[in-house]
């Protein structure tokens, strides 16, 4: 059997803090929600996973990488609490969840994704913004 050749793509990134990051590759989580529609210039476009530590994955050592290439394929706003509690199987956010839950004051939207490859965990970019980086290399 011959080696398989690796492929380097350049492609904007999107933080996702541990551990919704692994939920997503798993495939039990299938929407992310935010208080902000996702650009449209990303719709559709293949984006690379930065799985970000935050609180939970800081106690167990979890480090800043890309450990995935995904696809947002639509961005819906909820127009009502119940509205985001019907996706609560597809986004695994809490209600009392104080900073990813729903918040009467602020809008919310979910953005469909799915995952596209899995890739070798890999540095991300040195700059990048809080949500978006915008050159990841990402091999795979």
């Amino acid at each position: 059997m011959g080696s398989q050749k690796s492929t380097t793509v350049r492609i904007a990134g999107l933080n996702i803090q541990y551990p919704w990051s692994r939920y997503i590759l798993e495939g039990k989580k299938t929407i992310e929600t935010r208080h902000y529609p996702l650009p449209e210039k990303y719709i559709g476009q293949e984006m690379a996973l930065i799985e970000t530590p935050g609180k939970e994955g800081a106690k167990e050592g979890i480090r800043t990488r890309v450990i995935g290439i995904i696809v947002i394929e639509r961005c819906v706003k909820y127009e009502s609490k119940e509205s985001w509690l019907n996706d609560k199987a597809r986004h695994l956010v809490e209600v009392s969840d104080r900073l990813f839950g729903y918040n009467e004051s602020k809008e919310k939207w979910g953005w469909f994704l799915k995952v596209v490859r899995r890739v070798e965990p890999q540095m991300p970019p040195e700059t990048r913004g809080i949500k978006f980086a915008k050159e990841c290399l990402v091999k795979y």
